[in-house]
C-alpha cells in the first residue's frame, strides 16, 4: 500500500485488476458498471478519485463531465489503460478533462504518485494563503478547481462564472471586441446579468495595466454627472473652489465605464457624442481641449431602441455606440439556465456571510437545485447570490435543502404551482427571528440565559424579543410551504444555525 491512502475511490470498470488497484490505495472502494452509475455515486459519497476503464469512449466521458459539471469536475478522473490498447488514448482523455492516464492497471507506483499529488494539493487549497512557489502538482489541482466554475482564464480573471452556450458566446464576443480598435463599446443586458464583469474583461484584455474607472449615470444629477465626467475649473459654478480632474481624464489610456447610460440626461448625451466623435473634451468652465485616449464602454439595462422612441435617448448617440454590441442573456434564457446550479455552488463556496458557522455547508440537494432552476430570476445573478447567502444563514445541516431556499413571494406570485413547488412564500425577517428564538429556547429547555448565549444576544434583548413576539412554551410557529400557510405548525427542536 502507498504512503498515503485516499478515503474513497470510485471505480468505473468490471476489470478485477482495476478494482484491486483501487483497494490498494483507498480505505473504501465503490464500484460502478457505467458512467451514469458513477455520477450517482459521486453525488452521494464525494470520493477523492475516480478510476475509469479505458474502454469507455473519451467522448462519453466528456459529455458526462459537461452534464454534471458542478458536481463532478472537481473529482480527479484517472483513466486506466492496458498494454497494447493505449496508442493516442492518453492525449484523447487529457483533452476531455482526464486528470491522468495510467498505461496499465499494474502501474501501482504511478498511481501512488498521483495520490500523493492529490493529497498535497487538497491540503494546499485549504490554506488561507497560497505560496507562489507551489509545486506543479498543486497548480494542476487548482486548475481542476478553476474549471469547475469558469470556462477559461479570462473568465477566471474577472470572476465570470458559467460554461453555458450563452456565456461562451459572450466570452467570444469580448475577445473579438477587445482585440479590435472598436471604441466606444456597448454592453446591454438586464440588471444583474454581469455587464460590469464583461467591461472588466474587455479592459483586462485590451490594457490591463491602465486605470479602470466606472460611473453610474443614474446615481448623479445632471450637473454633478457633467462635473464628474469632464471635471471643472475653479470658479466654474458656485462651490467650485478649486480645479477638479474628471473621470475622462483620470481614465487616461485605460477604460471608462458609463454604467446605465440610458439614465444620462439628453443634453449631456449630446456632449458625450461630441467627445466620442472628436476624441477630446473641455472641463466645465474651461477653454482648453483635453485629449480623450480612454476606451469608453457604455452599458444599459434598458432597450435603447424603446428609449429612442420615447424621446429619452439620442438616436445619433445610439448609432455611435452600436458598432459591435455585447448582449448578456438573462438567467431565465434557455441558453444560460444551465449555469444556475454552477453559480449556486460558486456562491456557496465563496460566501463569507457566516464564516463562524460550526457546520460548513458543503453542497445543495438536487431538489434545491431543481427549485432554483425553475425560478425566472428577474434579478438574475445578483438575485441568485442573495438567495444562496440567505440559505446559508437558514440551513442547519451540511447541505442546502428546499426549506432554506427562500425567494421573494412577489416575484414568485405569477409562477405556476409546478414552478413554485418547494419554494417558501410569505417569508419575512420577523418570522425568521421568531422561529430562531423559539428553537433556541426549545434546545435549552427554556433556560433564557443559555438561549441568549446560543443566539449571541444579551439576556435583556432576549426577554424583549420574547415579549415582542409573545413566545411561550405552548406557542405555535407560523410557517409557509409552497404558498400554503400552516398557522398551527409547531417547530420541532433542531440544531440552531450559528454565525
Amino acid at each position: 500500500m502507498g504512503e498515503i491512502s485516499l478515503d474513497k475511490i470510485v471505480t468505473v470498470s468490471r476489470d478485477v485488476e482495476v478494482q484491486r488497484l483501487a483497494r490498494e490505495h483507498a480505505h473504501e472502494v465503490f464500484g460502478a458498471d457505467d458512467l451514469t452509475d458513477a455520477l450517482e455515486l459521486v453525488q452521494r459519497i464525494s470520493p477523492s478519485l475516480i478510476l475509469c476503464d479505458y474502454r469507455f469512449d473519451p467522448i462519453r466521458i466528456r459529455e458526462l463531465l459537461l452534464k454534471a459539471d458542478n458536481r463532478f469536475a472537481d473529482v480527479p478522473v484517472v483513466v486506466v489503460g492496458s498494454n497494447g490498447h493505449t496508442d493516442g488514448l492518453d492525449k484523447e482523455f487529457a483533452e476531455v478533462g482526464g486528470y491522468h492516464f495510467l498505461e496499465t492497471s499494474r502501474d501501482d507506483h504511478q498511481l501512488k504518485q498521483i495520490i500523493n499529488k492529490i493529497e498535497l494539493t487538497r491540503k494546499a487549497t485549504k490554506s488561507e494563503t497560497q505560496n507562489d512557489n507551489q509545486s506543479s502538482s498543486s497548480r494542476c489541482e487548482r486548475d481542476i478547481q478553476v474549471r469547475r466554475f469558469f470556462a477559461d482564464d479570462l473568465s477566471v480573471s474577472v470572476s465570470m462564472v458559467g460554461k453555458s452556450p450563452s456565456v461562451l458566446n459572450t466570452l467570444r464576443m469580448i475577445r473579438l471586441v477587445a482585440q479590435s480598435q472598436c471604441n466606444p463599446i456597448l454592453i446591454v443586458g438586464e440588471t444583474g446579468t454581469g455587464k460590469e464583469l464583461a467591461a472588466k474583461a474587455i479592459h483586462t484584455l485590451r490594457h490591463p495595466n491602465e486605470p479602470f474607472v466606472a460611473v453610474n449615470c443614474a446615481a448623479l444629477t445632471a450637473t454633478l454627472l457633467e462635473s464628474e465626467l469632464f471635471g471643472h475649473v475653479k470658479g466654474a459654478f458656485t462651490g467650485a473652489d478649486r480645479d477638479r480632474t474628471g473621470l475622462l481624464e483620470l481614465a487616461g489610456a485605460g477604460t471608462l465605464l458609463l454604467d446605465e447610460i440610458s439614465e444620462m440626461p439628453m443634453d449631456l448625451q449630446a456632449k458625450l457624442l461630441r467627445v466620442l466623435q472628436e476624441k477630446c473634451f473641455r472641463k466645465v468652465g474651461g477653454t482648453k481641449n483635453i485629449p480623450c485616449n480612454a476606451t469608453i464602454i457604455a452599458s444599459s439595462n434598458r432597450n435603447l431602441i424603446n428609449e429612442i422612441q420615447a424621446n429619452r435617448f439620442r438616436r445619433d448617440l445610439y448609432y455611435r455606440l452600436d458598432v459591435s454590441p455585447i448582449v448578456l442573456a438573462p438567467l431565465r434564457s434557455p441558453e444560460r439556465r444551465n449555469d444556475i446550479g454552477l453559480l449556486a455552488e460558486y456562491f456557496l463556496e465563496t460566501s463569507t456571510i457566516c464564516p463562524q458557522k460550526p457546520n460548513k455547508i458543503e453542497s445543495l440537494t438536487q431538489l434545491a437545485v431543481e427549485a432554483l432552476e425553475r425560478h425566472e430570476w428577474p434579478g438574475n445573478v445578483r438575485e441568485l447570490r442573495n438567495v444562496i447567502e440567505r440559505a446559508i444563514l437558514l440551513e442547519t445541516t451540511d447541505r442546502i435543502g428546499l426549506g432554506a431556499i427562500v425567494i421573494n413571494s412577489i416575484e414568485c406570485g405569477q409562477a405556476s404551482d409546478n414552478q413554485t413547488n418547494g419554494l417558501i412564500k410569505g417569508f419575512s425577517l420577523a418570522k425568521a427571528e421568531r422561529e430562531l428564538i423559539y428553537r433556541a429556547l426549545q434546545e435549552t429547555g427554556w433556560q433564557k440565559t443559555r438561549a441568549a448565549a446560543l443566539l449571541g444576544i444579551t439576556r435583556a434583548t432576549l426577554y424583549a424579543k420574547v415579549k415582542q413576539y409573545n413566545i411561550g412554551k405552548n406557542s405555535c410557529i407560523v410557517k409557509s410551504h409552497a404558498g400554503n400557510d400552516c398557522d398551527e405548525t409547531v417547530i420541532s427542536p433542531v440544531s440552531l444555525p450559528t454565525c
